[in-house]
């Protein structure tokens, strides 16, 4: 029986899929399977697949609907009990499977059935002594964030909860999709994995890190760079969304001073870059989006859990900028 299904978006991601896909040929643990869900690439990498991986399953959508609908589409086909959902700009270690399934199994202090969540120790690849990601966190300014990014892989091998686990290596409890909803493809790319775990967070679950479970990453290989006009208007326009979207009235207007201090020091950080224009383009089209049907319906019963995301945020926002 298998345990898990991996399941990789792509576009034109010809120049990584071989060490990708051969990385997960190699596991510890083989009893999983791997979905390529291909999103209207227009370069050789779904040939180069069926060709030297064909025990992958391909699943091909027309044109380049984002990642969130091509994750989506995998973790439908999926009838696993758990996703693990793995960008094709990474190379696995070879207990990579084997730790992420122990380490969302693992007993904890709570009920290890809350646990939605464990993401991959991710290491820079062209530096696998610095960090890439070692948990998301998101803070009362609406900044979300990787903890550890550039510093020393070393520091960074103890298992804690964290906000959200960075869907570019992570696993998933295949169950609790069906009570939280999946990925929402109104985001198309970025803050999407936050905005899952916080839906998932306001239901009572939670997220942890698992440093036994390594992977290297580029990173930025399909947006092509760390700041670009794409990445920097989705990111703007997805940062509002998600604010209105998971939040109740009464906690926007609580965190409002620290969400317009976030704002402000986000836009003059992109104006210093040039892209102030994309930025604030990116805050009104998230406006746009904030209509009550995409709102999280508030339970009084997860009132406890909103008291709990909220601590977060204040103690995140000291631990990013500390």
């Amino acid at each position: 029986m298998q345990i898990a299904t991996i399941v990789i978006p792509n576009y034109n991601g010809m120049r990584y899929l071989g060490p990708c896909l051969e990385s997960l040929m190699n596991q510890s643990r083989q009893d999983f399977s791997v979905i390529l869900i291909d999103n209207g690439s227009q370069d050789t990498s779904v040939e180069f697949v069926e060709t030297h991986f064909p025990e992958v399953v391909i699943q091909r959508l027309d044109r380049n609907e984002g990642f969130c609908c091509a994750v989506n589409e995998g973790i439908r086909l999926s009838r696993t009990p758990y996703v693990i959902l793995l960008n094709n700009d990474t190379v696995c270690e070879e207990t990579f499977v084997e730790e992420l399934v122990r380490a969302i199994e693992a007993p904890r202090d709570a009920d290890a059935a809350k646990i939605f969540s464990c993401v991959a120790k991710m290491v820079q690849m062209g530096d696998p002594d610095r960090m890439d990601n070692a948990g998301d966190y998101y803070c009362a300014l609406g900044w979300a964030y990787a903890l550890g990014k550039g510093k020393p892989a070393v520091r960074y091998d103890k298992e804690r909860e964290i906000f959200a686990s960075c869907a570019a290596a992570a696993i998933y409890r295949r169950e609790v999709f069906d009570e939280i909803g999946l990925f929402d493809e109104t985001h198309f790319a970025y803050l999407e994995d936050t905005d899952v775990a916080y839906r998932a967070r306001i239901a009572g679950y939670r997220n942890y890190y698992a440093p036994k479970a390594v992977v290297r990453h580029v990173g930025s290989a399909t947006s092509g760079s760390l700041y670009n006009e794409f990445k920097i208007r989705y990111s703007s326009r997805n940062s509002v969304y998600l604010i209105y979207k998971n939040m109740p009235w009464p906690q926007i207007v609580l965190n409002f001073p620290f969400l317009l201090v976030g704002f402000l020091i986000k836009m003059l950080f992109f104006a210093g870059k040039g892209y102030l224009r994309e930025y604030v383009r990116g805050l009104r089209a998230g406006r746009a989006l904030c209509r009550p049907d995409k709102k999280v319906v508030f339970r009084r019963k997860n009132l406890r859990n909103y008291g709990r995301i909220q601590v977060e945020l204040w103690v995140n926002l000291f631990r990013r900028l500390l």
